[in-house]
């Protein structure tokens, strides 16, 4: 393809803005192909001008992991169904395809739905499975583990298919590879059929459920909880699959106005009084959380939920049994260091798997992540939180989540991922010069000590 050709088909002054606004880039040549002849003649360009190429999802990761200041690709347009196997509960799609439509269109026409999903449905088919997206649920792994198969452009442009049948050694790479190893062109889900979901919403003390989340975790098919950090407060969330027919309690007005306006004004007023973050804690948990609510529904509308504004977030997996030892840890900082910490800490509990950078990598892990609102975009103190945390994590067998912010570098990661050479060595014979690198997956495969601060 020409010079002239690429221009038009390529875009510059473009910004690229992730979705909690804390990180941005403006690539030289931004992109949204519609089909794999464009792709190829991007990546083709890419590798005659030695330019690197960055492919976008939805942007939701709260990180720098899609930008770039050479190429961008955006898959919006490249987002078709391309097949819909009922007998075998598989779907088929175009990498670009938001895990959304999926829900909201495709699978509930053929009487599908995925095992597990995250928090947000926002999600491209290739960023869900790079990022390693989970849910929640210990006999359920995370999204990446339910891929059947996935069709990849090298960076030669050349296509090819990875599955536990066909380029086997590529597959516990590929399914989890950080877009580090090439274009994900298209991904095939396993699904199962169409389900609803009994959710109990029940408060409980943060002792209580660590002396007793083994059997929490063991009665229900998805259990998550929420600790309130400067209370004793958790709400719990314990979901199974049931024949029972659709049922859930409005609460329009309160998650609208409550959860949302007063909620972010509240916050706004306590970045000129932090104290005040303590009694928001206890009066969100007291208007929204108290009262034990019970609501039957489509798998998707209780696995999804409303993540209100902007904020700082940052996650990691740890074995486990260290669930207890780690938040009793975080507890003691945040109360000795007189850190007001917005709620909600969020628990998870994620089934072991072989993906090669996979944070459940042969442990069943358990997910904390932490948060900081930004009310009204407002910018709020969350670094000594943040390396607080992360020390703790570190401390006992934690791997960071691929999607949020973190310091650790190759020297770190080689240590706590067994087959990190393995991931490696095919990193590098799928993409021997780097071009889906970009400055977060530079650091990420660096192995020089990692920096002491966040960006």
């Amino acid at each position: 393809m020409s010079n002239f050709d690429i221009r038009t088909l390529g875009k510059s002054g473009r910004q690229f803005t992730n979705w909690a606004t804390t990180y941005s880039c403006q690539p030289e040549l931004y992109f949204e192909p519609e089909n794999n002849e464009e792709i190829k003649n991007i990546v083709d360009y890419a590798r005659e001008k030695g330019k690197k190429v960055k492919v976008v999802g939805f942007g939701h990761s709260p990180s720098d992991i899609a930008c770039t200041t050479d190429f961008m690709i955006s898959l919006k347009r490249y987002n078709k169904v391309l097949k819909v196997d009922e007998e075998k509960s598989q779907v088929s799609v175009q990498a670009g395809c938001l895990i959304k439509d999926l829900n909201h269109n495709v699978l509930p026409a053929h009487n599908l739905a995925f095992s597990v999903q995250g928090t947000v449905d926002d999600l491209s088919a290739a960023g869900v499975i790079s990022t390693g997206t989970h849910g929640t649920g210990t006999n359920f792994g995370i999204v990446s583990s339910y891929v059947v198969d996935l069709t990849l452009m090298k960076a030669s442009g050349e296509i090819i298919t990875i599955s536990k049948e066909e380029n086997s050694e590529l597959f516990n790479a590929a399914v989890l590879g950080l877009g580090s190893l090439g274009v994900i062109l298209s991904v095939t889900f396993q699904c199962e059929k169409a389900y609803r979901l009994h959710q109990r919403q029940f408060p409980s003390s943060l002792k209580n459920v660590i002396d007793n989340f083994d059997k929490h975790v063991a009665e229900a098919d998805h259990f998550r909880f929420m600790w309130y950090p400067h209370t004793e407060s958790v709400v719990c969330y314990s979901a199974s699959r049931t024949k029972k027919e659709p049922a859930v309690k409005s609460s329009w007005f309160w998650d609208m106005f409550v959860g949302y306006h007063l909620l972010q004004l509240l916050l706004w007023i306590s970045t000129f009084v932090p104290c005040l973050v303590k009694s928001i804690n206890r009066l969100y948990f007291r208007l929204m959380c108290q009262q034990p609510i019970e609501k039957v529904a489509r798998s998707d509308r209780v696995f999804n939920f409303n993540c209100l504004f902007k904020q700082y977030v940052t996650e990691w997996a740890i074995p486990k049994e260290n669930t207890g030892v780690v938040l009793y840890k975080l507890k003691d900082w945040i109360e000795q260091n007189g850190f007001y910490a917005h709620f909600p800490v969020e628990v998870r509990f994620v089934r072991a798997d072989d993906i090669y950078l996979s944070p459940c990598y042969q442990q069943d892990s358990c997910y904390i992540n932490i948060i900081m609102y930004r009310p009204f975009n407002k910018l709020v103190d969350h670094e000594s939180y943040w390396t607080a945390y992360e020390s703790i994590m570190a401390e006992h067998g934690g791997r960071p989540h691929w999607a949020k912010a973190h310091k650790y570098t190759g020297l770190q990661f080689q240590k706590i991922y067994p087959k990190w050479k393995e991931f490696c060595a095919i990193r590098e014979k799928l993409d021997p010069n780097g071009m889906f690198l970009n400055a977060n997956l530079e650091r990420v495969f660096d192995a020089r000590p990692s920096p002491s601060t966040y960006v």
